[in-house]
């Protein structure tokens, strides 16, 4: 999955988040989404590798979506 700036994503748990920024970790250059999420405001860094993630959530018992990855784009 294509990870892009201003766009909104659900999580797997229901939350839906705005992505802010790519940035890069200092220490090991790995980039990481920085995003917002809309339902508390709160701020949050991700590994991009792990936000785009396509590995298969849809059988932990948290997922209150039934979505297969962890995050999915939110069409506007």
């Amino acid at each position: 999955m294509q990870v892009e700036v201003g766009k909104k994503y659900q999580h797997f748990k229901g939350h839906i988040v705005e992505v802010i920024t790519i940035g890069k970790n200092t220490e090991t250059m790995e980039d990481m989404v920085v995003y917002k999420h809309l339902g508390d405001g709160n701020i949050w860094i991700r590994p991009l590798e792990m936000f785009a993630s396509n590995e298969d959530v849809s059988q932990r018992k948290d997922n209150i979506t039934g979505q297969k990855t962890r995050f999915v784009l939110v069409e506007d």
